[in-house]
C-alpha cells in the first residue's frame, strides 16, 4: 500500500458509516483519526495537526467548525485554516448556507457516492497544499516531524523502518487510546480485517527498543489482549 503524509479526522456519529468511510480512506493511503462526537474530535484535534476534517457529529458540527476557526480550546495546535467537509442528512438551504458561513468549505448531503467524498477530498488538499505549514506531533519526550519524517526523543535521533515510522505516527495521533490490534494492522499494512500475523508484535518489538535508547523509555506498551497503546508514562 502507498504511504501518504496526510492526515484525515473522521468525526462522524453513525458508526457503520463511520467504519466504511474509514476502511476506504485507508486503503486510499490516508492516515485516520476517529472520533463518534464532539468531545472527541475536539481531544484528538488537541493533540493533532489533521491536513483535512470530516464532520456530522449528533447536531454539533457547527460547534466543531467554530473551534477550530476560532482555536478556541485547542491550544494554538490546528490550523484554524485546516479543510473541513460537512457530512449532512440536512438538505435544507438555510443550513447549507449556515454551515459555510461558519466557516465549512463544502458539504455533502447524506447518502453520497465515496468517489464523489475522495475527489472533494482531493480537490481541498490540493487547494491547501500550497500554505501547509511544518507539522510536529509530541508525546513526553518523543518528537514526530511529519513533514521531514524524522522522530526525535529528548533530542536523540531515532532511525526507522517505514513500517515502524508508520505504526509510531499512528499511535501518536491519539496517546490516550489503545488502539486494538486489528485497527493497527488495516492501518499500517492495510489488513481489511485482524489477521494471524506476528508483524504487528514484531514491528513493536522493534520500534520500542529504538526509542527506549539509553534508558529513555520504552513509549510503546503492550495492552494484554487488546492492542497498543503509545505511553509515555513507561518512561524511566
Amino acid at each position: 500500500m502507498q504511504t501518504s503524509n496526510q492526515t484525515i479526522l473522521l468525526a462522524e456519529e453513525d458508526g457503520a458509516l463511520r467504519r466504511h468511510l474509514a476502511d476506504n480512506l485507508t486503503a486510499d493511503s490516508y492516515r485516520i483519526l476517529e472520533a463518534d462526537d464532539r468531545a472527541k474530535a475536539i481531544a484528538l484535534l488537541s493533540v493533532n495537526q489533521p491536513d483535512l476534517i470530516i464532520l456530522d457529529v449528533n447536531g454539533q458540527t457547527l460547534a466543531v467548525i467554530d473551534a477550530v476557526r476560532s482555536g478556541e480550546g485547542l491550544a494554538g495546535r490546528v490550523d484554524p485554516d485546516t479543510p473541513m467537509i460537512v457530512l449532512s442528512a440536512q438538505t435544507d438551504r438555510i443550513h447549507r448556507i449556515r454551515v459555510l458561513e461558519r466557516g465549512g468549505d463544502d458539504i455533502i448531503a447524506k447518502p453520497f457516492a465515496y468517489a464523489e467524498l475522495r475527489a472533494r477530498i482531493a480537490a481541498l488538499l490540493r487547494r491547501a497544499g500550497s500554505r501547509r505549514n511544518p507539522r510536529m506531533l509530541a508525546v513526553g519526550e518523543l518528537r514526530i516531524d511529519l513533514n521531514a519524517r524524522e522522530v526525535h526523543v529528548a533530542d536523540r535521533p531515532v532511525e526507522l523502518s517505514a513500517k515502524e515510522y508508520e505504526l509510531l505516527v499512528t499511535l501518536a495521533g491519539d496517546p490516550r487510546r489503545v488502539f486494538t490490534r486489528a485497527e493497527l494492522l488495516r492501518a499500517v499494512w492495510g489488513y481489511p480485517s485482524a489477521a494471524r500475523t506476528r508483524t504487528l508484535d514484531s514491528h513493536a518489538y522493534r520500534l520500542r527498543r529504538k526509542l527506549s535508547g539509553e534508558g529513555a523509555g520504552s513509549y510503546v506498551s503492550n495492552v494484554w489482549g487488546i492492542g497498543y497503546k503509545l505511553d509515555p508514562g513507561t518512561q524511566r
